[in-house]
């Protein structure tokens, strides 16, 4: 009995004993179920972030590649004007019955259409914002090729030129000013947008050229109304909801800065020195685009089919700017300096190398002159394209490392848009000169 009932005793001091942890081992039990429920069930939410910030991130990537390729539309856009001058200009000449100094006021109405819009860049940037800006200099364009077509009296269709350099020159602000801001290979992204310049340049003239030959040869403008209406027609569905962004990244300098910006940009040497190295630069690319198939014609006997130099030139200038990118970066002498010895390294430096690309343009240039040889010129026409290719994206990169952040779109705008200018300002002077020498003069200047 006694044992029974120490046994039982033992019995039920073990059921108590062990029930309670029992209890406590099922709760514990039931906790860990809880804790892992939890657990996974925040895993599976962070999981799920992450996976739609990587979506995200996706979707942001694609759509900065589509707006950097509907920004070069526009760039597209710019070159195919340019090259359209030159193989059209003996066909407006003898349309409208113009001597050289007239028939270049269409570069001179282009110029001041230019100036407009660098200065108005400057105010619309800051108010209405890069996407409506944009919009808005692609509509101009339209307007002005819709004028063009028309084959209008000789007042009218310069005046579709000094509307058609408005509008080149907001988007030639607001491209430059948005690639500028990229922080993703700014200056490799800064070739491929000229070398799309031209790659217009290029295509244009090869239209252009046979339209020249042609009864209505201002239909080509048919053609350029086609593209600015494309190009109008993606900006406004891949960069329509960017229309209130500035381009700046430092929002309380910017804001700060905004009302006293256009003073603050015009009060820097470095801006002044740029936007003339740009207007030089932009004046000889044109006058050699267009005023040398006049010359090819008038001096080196070409036929109608010279129009196609002008496509080698812009071409070169294409390749230029895409392939010249590692000479950019690697043909610099410079010292390295190490713990134990002094070594040179060669590498070109994008300064001194715009100084090598000089020297080689103007040498081939003297080809061009002295040697009469129609198909040698046409040779070191397209490899002067090719040297002169790199200049303007080394000067725009250039500007962004020199420039505070807060002012480098507003910058690169005025100095987009008055460099715009030269390409009618030194047309204008060679015609003006050609009326009185010829133009064989085209090769001095």
């Amino acid at each position: 009995m006694q044992t029974t009932t120490i046994s039982e005793g033992h019995t039920d001091l073990h059921h108590l004993t062990i029930d309670p942890q029992h209890n406590l081992k099922e709760s514990d039990k039931h906790n860990e179920g809880v804790e892992t429920r939890v657990g996974s069930s925040a895993s599976d939410s962070g999981a799920a972030s992450v996976s739609d910030m990587k979506a995200q991130t996706k979707r942001q990537r694609l759509r900065a590649r589509v707006q950097f390729a509907t920004v070069c539309g526009s760039m597209y856009l710019a070159g195919w004007n340019d090259g359209t001058t030159g193989p059209l200009l003996p066909r407006i000449q003898k349309v409208y019955d113009l001597n050289f100094t007239i028939v270049s006021l269409i570069f001179v109405f282009a110029c001041v259409g230019f100036l407009s819009g660098a200065f108005a860049n400057l105010y619309l940037n800051g108010r209405f914002g890069f996407g409506k800006v944009i919009v808005l200099g692609s509509a101009c364009q339209v307007i002005a090729y819709a004028i063009e077509a028309g084959a209008l009296p000789f007042p009218a269709f310069v005046l579709g030129y000094a509307i058609n350099g408005f509008g080149m020159a907001l988007q030639d602000a607001q491209s430059n000013g948005y690639v500028a801001s990229l922080k993703d290979n700014p200056e490799v992204k800064m070739g491929i947008l000229h070398a799309v310049y031209g790659a217009g340049a290029l295509s244009s003239p090869l239209v252009a050229t046979q339209f020249a030959q042609l009864p209505h040869w201002s239909f080509h403008y048919l053609c350029s109304l086609g593209v600015a209406f494309i190009n109008i027609v993606s900006l406004i569905l891949s960069i329509s909801q960017s229309a209130s962004l500035r381009l700046d990244n430092h929002q309380e300098k910017r804001e700060q800065a905004e009302k006293s910006q256009f003073s603050q940009i015009l009060r820097l040497r470095e801006v002044h020195l740029l936007a003339f190295f740009i207007l030089i630069y932009v004046g000889v690319e044109v006058t050699m685009g267009g005023w040398m198939v006049t010359y090819i014609i008038d001096v080196r006997g070409g036929g109608s089919s010279s129009g196609y130099i002008s496509s080698g030139f812009f071409g070169g200038l294409m390749i230029g700017r895409v392939g010249l990118l590692w000479v950019n970066k690697k043909a610099s002498l410079y010292p390295l300096h190490s713990m134990q010895h002094i070594s040179q390294r060669s590498q070109v430096g994008e300064r001194r190398v715009l100084f090598i690309y000089a020297i080689l343009a103007i040498g081939l240039e003297l080809v061009v002159w002295l040697v009469p040889s129609l198909i040698g010129a046409g040779v070191a026409i397209s490899i002067i394209g090719v040297i002169l290719g790199p200049m303007y994206p080394i000067a725009m990169n250039h500007t962004v490392r020199i420039l505070p952040e807060w002012l480098v779109t507003g910058s690169i705008g005025w100095i987009a848009g008055f460099g715009q200018a030269g390409s009618a300002l030194l047309p204008f002077l060679t015609g003006a000169i050609a009326s009185e020498a010829g133009i064989k003069s085209l090769q001095p200047l």
